[in-house]
């Protein structure tokens, strides 16, 4: 059988699946709290950031995966009215729980359904849009996922991913300190879990930098492939175009 990374260890590709989920059924209650003690509320300025250089228009369908809590699709939402649609998905029951329930507080009712990234249950060119925000790096095949994302575009159609990448060199030692010394204990103070958040700090340390993703992307299918580096570098986003 094939290995794969989960975190810094190495785990069987077919086994990596149920680890994430493991993951995310734990800090899923507690997830949005975690992400703005952790960034101190930048992932909100992030997905902001994310949502305007989508620049989605009225009529137009937007796939939101790994949609977690629901930050993007609520905000996608009203953008793509009269006439269009976001389908908040994820691969985490109880992420999607979460995000269906604070969708449904805020008055937005969005078609929402449980979906492998690696095989998605969508025609070719479904899309105008498909956004994955902080949850690549969790995937088991990330080429193939690519590709997944790049069929159900249609031409001309685009792909955000928002991820966590490599840092800038006179960063990276406080970055790496604060990721293996602070986290932790902050993901147990809040969450009572320290394991999952060791295993984020992990996770991004094996994600691939700025250059490597846009090179997948291009192999991937897309033609233009834009980055756009975040707070120095601890999140990149990266824009493919479906030529």
């Amino acid at each position: 059988m094939s290995q794969t990374h989960f975190g810094f260890a190495a785990v069987e590709e077919q086994d990596k699946a149920r680890h994430v989920r493991a993951v995310f059924d734990s800090v899923a209650p507690r997830y949005d709290l975690m992400n703005d003690l952790m960034s101190g509320g930048l992932h909100r300025l992030w997905k902001r950031y994310a949502v305007a250089v989508a620049n989605v228009q009225p009529g137009q369908r937007v796939l939101d995966l790994a949609g977690g809590t629901g930050d993007l699709a609520r905000a996608f939402a009203p953008l793509v009215q009269p006439g269009g649609v976001v389908v908040h998905t994820d691969i985490n029951e109880a992420m999607l729980r979460e995000g269906r329930e604070r969708l449904l507080d805020a008055g937005v009712l969005l078609p929402t359904l449980v979906c492998d990234a690696e095989r998605l249950p969508f025609d070719e060119g479904a899309f105008d849009l498909v956004t994955v925000a902080f949850g690549l790096r969790n995937m088991t095949h990330q080429q193939h996922a690519l590709q997944e994302m790049h069929r159900v575009l249609r031409p001309g159609g685009k792909l955000l991913v928002l991820e966590f990448s490599k840092v800038a060199p006179p960063l990276q030692a406080a970055y790496d300190w604060y990721s293996f010394n602070i986290l932790p204990r902050l993901g147990q103070w809040v969450a009572g879990d320290a394991g999952s958040y060791r295993y984020l700090a992990e996770s991004i340390r094996m994600h691939p930098d700025q250059e490597t993703l846009r090179g997948m992307m291009r192999q991937s299918g897309f033609g233009h492939v834009d980055v756009h580096n975040l707070t120095a570098g601890v999140t990149a986003l990266h824009v493919g175009i479906k030529c």
